[in-house]
């Protein structure tokens, strides 16, 4: 089944912006099974006062549910910003087989900009990976938010 990918990351940025809305840095996730959204996400570390809640997590945690398994096989996750490692070893250990993200992440990236988990030839399991979709609008987000941020830390 071929997805649209933009589509799907319209709506992962749709959950950026709800991060943005609260104050939580601007990243979305979703997970699409066969055609259907199972796992959506949004990062909420500050809201929930915890490090594991980025948007990814946040989807993975529900898709698995969905689908009732730690395998989230025959699935794309679509993220607005290149994973970190803690998300890409996420990805990995739960067998996604497709990461689509937006914009890159040159300080944390871990699917390509500074590391490449997803593809580390040791690991047990490879994902594929594209990337630049929606990808100004990523990235703006993100500079919205960090002017924002620096403004108000003045």
């Amino acid at each position: 089944m071929e997805l649209n990918h933009e589509y799907y990351m319209n709506e992962a940025l749709k959950l950026a912006k709800e991060a943005f809305d609260n104050d939580e840095v601007p990243i979305g996730a979703v997970i699409v099974h066969k055609g259907e959204i199972i796992g959506r996400g949004c990062n909420k570390r500050n809201t929930l006062k915890n490090p594991l809640m980025h948007a990814e997590i946040i989807a993975i945690n529900e898709a698995a549910g969905y689908l009732n398994d730690w395998r989230i096989e025959e699935c794309t996750i679509y993220v607005t910003v290149e994973p970190c490692p803690m998300c890409s070893g996420a990805i990995v250990q739960s067998r996604i087989p497709e990461v689509v993200f937006g914009a890159r992440n040159k300080k944390a990236g871990c699917a390509g900009s500074v590391l490449n988990l997803l593809q580390q030839p040791g690991l047990n399991h490879r994902v594929n990976i594209t990337e630049g979709v929606l990808e100004e609008e990523c990235s703006s987000i993100m500079t919205e938010f960090f002017k924002r941020f620096r403004k108000n830390s003045k």
